[in-house]
């Protein structure tokens, strides 16, 4: 962990003598190399193809330019007939409001901790995820609004289940955590100094997730079963109801 840290300034560091070195010491390898050419840094930027994306609010953690809005729950329809998956359309992935994690039906704010680009590419997973699922629902002959709800419904309390199913296990995770830490203090001791620091918090962090990680993967799919179940029995609601 030490040494991981260290190398951002390690690259800092080579980076400003190169950018500090005399005009003498650089130009001359440039000139010789290809004389005609702008010299760095007053040449061009190398973006010949620049990306010119839909402009996304950055409070939105999302990088999905074809997201749609939340659909409209005043209108659910029946389950209908169904089918045999058949080629449908993909359904669009729905947008986050800002500021905030979104798995399917649940939002909670999302922590200022949390790395924005982390943020984005948990909700742009998840959204993906529920999508694909509401896609999935169209090809066996649901209608749009019932694919809706059962994706968001499942996604939504499958997030639940997991954190209540790693919740129960906290008892367990802290006591394998703690024989974690001792194995890895135990393991890392060799690697003094570094070894004492990270041998027992990455032993405690992999002590933890063996029992963390099945506790929340039963979590979530105990979840999921309840809102696929709930989403697929909700009793229809016509327009104006």
């Amino acid at each position: 962990m030490v040494a991981a840290g260290a190398v951002p300034l390690v690259l800092a560091i080579v980076g400003s003598g190169a950018a500090n070195a005399a005009p003498s010491e650089i130009a001359p390898v440039a000139q010789r190399d290809d004389a005609p050419r702008a010299q760095w840094p007053a040449a061009d930027a190398p973006n010949v193809n620049p990306y010119e994306g839909m402009h996304i609010p950055s409070d939105t953690k999302s990088s999905i330019q074809w997201s749609r809005q939340a659909p409209d729950k005043s209108y659910l329809a029946p389950v209908g007939v169904l089918h045999a998956p058949v080629p449908v359309p993909a359904v669009p992935p729905i947008a986050p409001p800002p500021g905030m994690f979104r798995f399917g039906d649940v939002t909670v704010p999302a922590p200022d901790w949390i790395d924005n680009e982390q943020a984005i590419q948990i909700n742009d997973n998840a959204a993906q995820v529920e999508a694909n699922l509401a896609t999935f629902l169209d090809s066996v002959g649901m209608e749009r609004s019932r694919s809706d709800r059962i994706a968001g419904q499942t996604i939504g309390t499958a997030a639940m289940g997991a954190v209540a199913g790693a919740a129960v296990a906290i008892p367990i995770e802290l006591s394998s955590a703690a024989v974690g830490a001792v194995t890895g203090l135990v393991v890392g001791a060799p690697l003094f100094p570094v070894g004492l620091v990270a041998g027992p918090v990455l032993g405690a962090a992999a002590g933890a997730a063996v029992v963390a990680i099945p506790a929340a993967v039963a979590g979530a799919a105990v979840g999921a079963a309840v809102g696929a179940f709930n989403g697929f029995n909700a009793p229809p609601r016509v327009v104006g109801d």
